[in-house]
Parts: structure tokens; C-alpha cells; sequence
């Protein structure tokens, strides 16, 4: 099949720094006689009309000599990868990758392959589906011809996702996740067979190494709603084949949802933690470690079982008219806890991972729990008071540690509603320094001792 329209479509469609390189590695290709083909998941999206801002060029010929050359051409930068026989030319903005054609061969499941350079059919055979294993020529005689040895294009037409061969996911277990993804994103079914497959060779995840674990769950969480993939690996069992505490069930798949109503901007960074949703310590350390998050991430994933042990003190009541209802004593009766204090939110919470603090709210099933999360993240811990340091010199406090207390307690009293104004803290500040114990030598300004010590001053 030859389609050289095809060829114009996908140009046209490039951002102008991604067309300019391709038309400077046309000729460059031409003169080293050497075979160019877009191939893989941009050629796909391109024959269904989908967006792609992806590039992957497979070249029957030495495409890390083909890189260099480019990279020279255009002042970009070529980085080789001589082990996989790839390369990447990156210019400002954009890069490209190139991809010697070649077969792999797989030394154990989960090993990395070894490659071979080979001809582009053989390129195809070693691909995950056959959706996948489609390739364009862009160079040459026979530019616009569209190779398809194992019925991808039906496959597009059928809406199916098909593995190539029944040891597909034995070579290569991160293609199981692949195919959930791709099914999700696409809006196809896997196929039979292929399903089959991915069920009886599912244990195999268990041969894949954290750090190809976690650019794959990385991957799936870039999805526009990760919680489809992710709801149906944990359907087919290969959350807990990954690590045996991990799942995902209906309430993270809200939590993922109600994390992108809350925070648009951050969802994405907060969804690792939703995955130690209900897990103990132990098991948030250990998948942090299966899935080698970075340390932000394992972080935010270690903090979930000490923010769901915090949960009871955010039920507390807020309203200090609650206060004077009858408490319960020894003698037994009604009781009330003290209210909490918007300065005691901001003291609790701030030690927490900020993307565990947005996933507590959007998992959170007590409004009263979400309310006060959403208020510090949003407000609470941005507060500040008017004064500055500065400011407190000029009214007489000393350069000593008895400045920062003072703005703690300032910042705190702004939180709870007891100065709303400048002059409001001012006059507080001037409580504050009146009330300090005289007991000692005087301090320079008149202050006699750090008012930390003072019950005024000391945090609530």
C-alpha cells in the first residue's frame, strides 16, 4: 500500500522546528542510501487522526553515524546510545530519536534485550502489538509506502490491540501494562487471545526491575484518566503481582478524579501517593522501593499512613461555640474536645509532603477532614503577618530569637481571627513586650528576656 499524501500529513502536522529537522535529515538519509521509516505509536495516532508530538524513525542503516551527522548539520546535540543502537538529536524546543532497524533477543524474561541490526520487517516482528508494528517509508523510490506484515492496519479498522506472538508478554512483561494503556487511551479492546496471554503470564511482572516498573507507571499516570488502566490491571491481578499490598480500587479511581477537580495543576504529582491509600508504613516503604520512586515521590508515599492517623484530630470541632457544652469527666456526662484552631491545622499539617496532603483531601470521605485540608493547602499556610521583623525591631523588640517567635505568634493569632489589621498586631506586639518577665538584666530596646518562654508568646 503507497500512500505519499500520507508523508505531507504527517509534516504538515510537526511543530516548524521538528519539520525544518526532518527536511535537513531527508537528504543526509538520501546521500548515505540509507532507508528512512516513521514507525511505532506516532505512525498509529497519525493513521487514526490522533495527535502526536513523538518522532521514533527507524533506519535500515547506522543511525547514530546518521545522528551525528544531522546534529552537525543543524547545531543541535546528538546523544548515542551504542548498546540499543538509537540516538537522539535534540535542537531548542524539540528532539528527534532515531532507531536502527534491528531484531532483539531476550537472554531471560525481563532481561534487557541484545540487538542485531536487521532489515525493517525484521524491526517490526520484535514490536509489542500490531497496531505498533506498522511503518511508513519517507525516503527513496518507494516513499509513502505503508508496511504492514501482521494485519495492523485490520487491527486499527477492528479497534483491537493484538500481540504478536504467544511469548510476547514472557520476553517482555512491561507490555501487559503497555496494553492496558494503550486499550484505555484508545478506546479498544485487547484481544482475545491476546488477553489470554497477558492472564497466564502475568506472574511475569514479578522479573521486571523497579526502575522499568516505575517509567511505565509514570507513563499510565501521564493519561488523561490513569484510573481506567489502572482499574483493570488490578482486575487481571498485576497490581499485586508488582508488589502484593498494591491495588486500586473504586476509591482511588475517585480520588484520582477528585484530584484533578481539586488541583488541575498538580494532579499528577499527588497520584503516587493514592496508591498507600489504607497500606501501614511497612507497605508504603516497600512499594516506594518496588516502584524506585524518586525521593519526592517515596516521601509523599511514606507520608500516607501518618496522615490517615492524624484523621481523628481534623473531626474536631472548629466553632469555639462548641466549647462550653458539658465535657465528660470521671464522674461520666457529655463531653466536647477543645475546638481546633486554624494555628493548630497549620502546626499539624506542615510537616506533611504537599502531593500528600492534596491526595488525603481528595480521598478523604469526612467533609469536615477535606474542608480543613483544602483551607491550609489553598489559604492557611500561606498566611502571614503584616509586620515584618523589621518592623518589630522598630517597636522595640530585640535582635534575638524573641523576633521570630513573636511573628509565630503574630502569624498564628492572624489564623485564628484575633488581629485582622496592622495596628491590631502592633497593639499585640506591644501586650506582648509589656508582659515579658522583668526578672533579668534588660535587653537592648527594653525587652528583658525571649519572649519564647512566656505562656503568651509559646504556640497554642
Amino acid at each position: 500500500m503507497r500512500n505519499p499524501k500520507l508523508i505531507t500529513k504527517f509534516a504538515s502536522a510537526l511543530p516548524t522546528p521538528a519539520r525544518r529537522l526532518l527536511d535537513q535529515l531527508l537528504p543526509i538519509a538520501e546521500r548515505r542510501r540509507v532507508a528512512l521509516f516513521l514507525v511505532g505509536g506516532p505512525l498509529r495516532d497519525l493513521l487514526l487522526e490522533r495527535p502526536s508530538l513523538d518522532i521514533d524513525i527507524a533506519v535500515e542503516g547506522d543511525a547514530p553515524a546518521l545522528a551525528r551527522e544531522l546534529a552537525e548539520a543543524t547545531g543541535g546535540r546528538a546523544v548515542t546510545h551504542p548498546t540499543f543502537l538509537t540516538a537522539t538529536v535534540r535542537i531548542p524546543g524539540f528532539h528527534l530519536d532515531l532507531i536502527t532497524a534491528r531484531t532483539e533477543t531476550y537472554a531471560r524474561p525481563g532481561a534487557l534485550p541484545t540487538v542485531t541490526p536487521a532489515k525493517i520487517r525484521d524491526d517490526l516482528l520484535r514490536r509489542d502489538f500490531t497496531v505498533n508494528a506498522l511503518a511508513l517509508r519517507l525516503s527513496g523510490p518507494e516513499a509513502g509506502k505503508i508496511l504492514d506484515p501482521f494485519g495492523g492496519l485490520a487491527d486499527l479498522d477492528s479497534r483491537l490491540i493484538r500481540a504478536l506472538h504467544d511469548c510476547s508478554f514472557q520476553d517482555d512483561a512491561t507490555r501487559i501494562l503497555r496494553a492496558v494503556r494503550y486499550a484505555a487511551r484508545l478506546g479498544f479492546q485487547i484481544e482475545a487471545q491476546t488477553l489470554a496471554w497477558i492472564k497466564r503470564d502475568i506472574a511475569y511482572l514479578h522479573t521486571i526491575s523497579g526502575a522499568r516498573l516505575h517509567h511505565e507507571f509514570a507513563r499510565i499516570l501521564e493519561e488523561d484518566t490513569p484510573e481506567e488502566t489502572l482499574l483493570s490491571l488490578h482486575e487481571y491481578g498485576a497490581l499485586a503481582v508488582i508488589q502484593p499490598a498494591l491495588s486500586f480500587a473504586p476509591e482511588h479511581a475517585a480520588g484520582f478524579s477528585r484530584l484533578r477537580e481539586l488541583h488541575p495543576t498538580g494532579a499528577r504529582a499527588a497520584y503516587w501517593p493514592v496508591f498507600a491509600w489504607r497500606l501501614t508504613e511497612a507497605e508504603a516503604a516497600d512499594l516506594g522501593r518496588r516502584l524506585a520512586l524518586t525521593k519526592p515521590q517515596h516521601s509523599s508515599v511514606e507520608a500516607m499512613p501518618a496522615l490517615q492517623a492524624i484523621e481523628p484530630a481534623l473531626t474536631v470541632s472548629g466553632s469555639r461555640r462548641d466549647a462550653p457544652q458539658a465535657r465528660l469527666g470521671a464522674a461520666g456526662g457529655r463531653t466536647q474536645r477543645p475546638p481546633l484552631k486554624r494555628s493548630t491545622l497549620v502546626e499539624l499539617l506542615s510537616p506533611f509532603p504537599l502531593p500528600a496532603l492534596w491526595a488525603f483531601a481528595a480521598l478523604a470521605a469526612d467533609i469536615t477532614v477535606r474542608n480543613r485540608l483544602l483551607d491550609y493547602l489553598t489559604k492557611a499556610r500561606h498566611e502571614r503577618p503584616h509586620l515584618t521583623g523589621g518592623d518589630l525591631l522598630a517597636l522595640g523588640v530585640p535582635p534575638s530569637p524573641a523576633v521570630g517567635d513573636i511573628l509565630r505568634r503574630l502569624r498564628d493569632a492572624r489564623l485564628d481571627g484575633e488581629v485582622q489589621t496592622r495596628t491590631d498586631e502592633k497593639r499585640l506586639v506591644s501586650k506582648l513586650v509589656a508582659a515579658a518577665p522583668s526578672g533579668l538584666p534588660p535587653r537592648p530596646g527594653g525587652l528583658t528576656t525571649p519572649l519564647a518562654a512566656h505562656p503568651e508568646v509559646s504556640k497554642e
